[in-house]
């Protein structure tokens, strides 16, 4: 109750706050992908002008979705205390929700801030970041500069890293309306980092690069020298590197053809999230988990955390191929990385494949499939998961959608998860879940 006030009042004051631009009509900004039914299949923001107007503008606009879950769970673990699953009945959870602020301060340059008013992880309003975004830098008055801002974006703060495609299309807490699924990856890949990141799209190219601290926030304090027994002496706080190639390119009227690949790498972190930053959490509450868990603590119920902290080195490919109204994504991920206690680099191999058809007016309604699988290695016995062997964990999800406008999406879907290669003494041992989950969102 103290945390549906809090949210209450929070959205009263900023209303009161933003009444005066909301009265100027909720005109699009430029160059940004829209929250709405029109951001589907968007990847990086659009070098179109949306927006025609060059002077001070505010964007409010927001994100909601609330889901009713009716799922079940099994294992085969032994008998300990730690292994026995929590009792799960069918019922509505977390209500979450985004706020988003853009604002336009010129010519072709936005600010972006989204925050979680209500998240699994932090159930408070906690803001997600901030960026600035310029595709055109006219202050410089200079025509040889206004050539090149044609093709590119270049965008600097705490935001979203762009690794891979996948992100362009995961439900992110409140904002859900992209995803044609309930439920994001097993291994998601996605942080909020620091850093800057440049943007070329011409003809179909694609190409980004982008430097970051590597790390979720930021953090000014050194650390400390590992002694010589240690295993990794070079452990230190470096930069991460993120790379895209890719081609996007609609054929013709009927035909969109999108393949990426993209790299992630840092050499060493204090702290590095790249497959742990979604404070969000998963869809998919409290399944395989023990009695003594509770929603906001274990908020990763049913994805894999494969605990790359130190350094980390990931591949990620992506095609998207769109017929009428037929769609499919698919990726192929291979991930590397350690904990600053190891000595070798583990791996993490994901495969994933979403097929999807739209159809209705102006594609209003959707069914699809998706099959989903990972193969990892663990951290070593007594260090993390205590799994000594690789595991493997499949998944496949059928879902149907209607948007009831293009502000409203009705989802409805069957998962079903299961759990290979882990010992008996893990709670995941011949694991799996299975049941049916609706969702409704809305975004504008």
């Amino acid at each position: 109750m103290k945390n549906f006030l809090s949210f209450i009042n929070l959205a009263g004051l900023l209303a009161l706050i933003m009444v005066p631009f909301m009265l100027q009509g909720q005109n699009d900004v430029q160059y940004y992908r829209p929250y709405d039914q029109r951001g589907t299949n968007i990847f990086e923001a659009p070098k179109s002008d949306m927006g025609v107007s060059d002077q001070f503008k505010v964007r409010v606009g927001a994100n909601f979705a609330q889901q009713f879950q009716a799922l079940e769970h099994s294992n085969n673990s032994d008998t300990s205390a730690k292994n026995q699953l929590i009792d799960l009945s069918p019922g509505f959870n977390l209500a979450t929700a985004n706020l988003n602020l853009d604002a336009q301060l010129g010519e072709g340059i936005r600010v972006n801030v989204i925050t979680y008013l209500s998240a699994r992880h932090h159930q408070e309003a906690y803001v997600k970041g901030g960026y600035i975004q310029f595709d055109k830098l006219p202050f410089f008055n200079n025509e040889s500069i206004d050539n090149i801002m044609d093709n590119l974006t270049i965008k600097v703060g705490h935001y979203e890293v762009n690794y891979g495609d996948a992100h362009y299309r995961r439900s992110d807490n409140g904002a859900a309306l992209y995803n044609p699924f309930i439920e994001n990856y097993i291994l998601d890949a996605f942080n909020t980092e620091i850093g800057g990141e440049l943007i070329y799209q011409k003809n179909g190219l694609v190409l980004v690069g982008a430097v970051t601290n590597g790390e979720i926030k930021g953090d000014v304090v050194k650390l400390p020298d590992l002694k010589p027994e240690d295993v990794d002496n070079s452990s230190k706080k470096s930069p991460a590197f993120i790379g895209k190639l890719g081609y996007d390119k609609q054929v013709n009227e009927d035909l969109r053809i999108r393949v990426t690949g993209s790299t992630y790498y840092t050499n060493s972190s204090k702290s590095n999230n790249l497959y742990g930053g979604d404070r969000a959490g998963s869809r998919y509450y409290l399944v395989m988990e023990n009695t003594a868990a509770s929603t906001s603590a274990n908020f990763y119920s049913g994805r894999l955390r494969p605990s790359y902290s130190d350094k980390v080195l990931s591949f990620m490919g992506n095609a998207f191929l769109k017929y009428k109204g037929v769609e499919f994504f698919g990726t192929f991920e291979n991930a590397s990385g350690r904990l600053s206690s190891e000595k070798d680099m583990r791996t993490a191999t994901q495969l994933a494949a979403d097929l999807i058809y739209r159809f209705g007016k102006e594609d209003n309604f959707f069914v699809a499939g998706r099959y989903n699988t990972v193969k990892a290695e663990l951290a070593a016995k007594g260090a993390n998961y205590g799994v000594d062997n690789p595991v493997t964990i499949n998944r496949y999800e059928l879902s149907a959608g209607w948007f009831l406008n293009k502000n409203i999406l009705a989802k409805l879907a069957y998962v079903n998860q299961e759990y290979k290669d882990y010992p008996i003494s893990d709670i995941l041992s011949e694991g799996k879940f299975n049941g049916v989950v609706f969702e409704a969102v809305v975004g504008f």
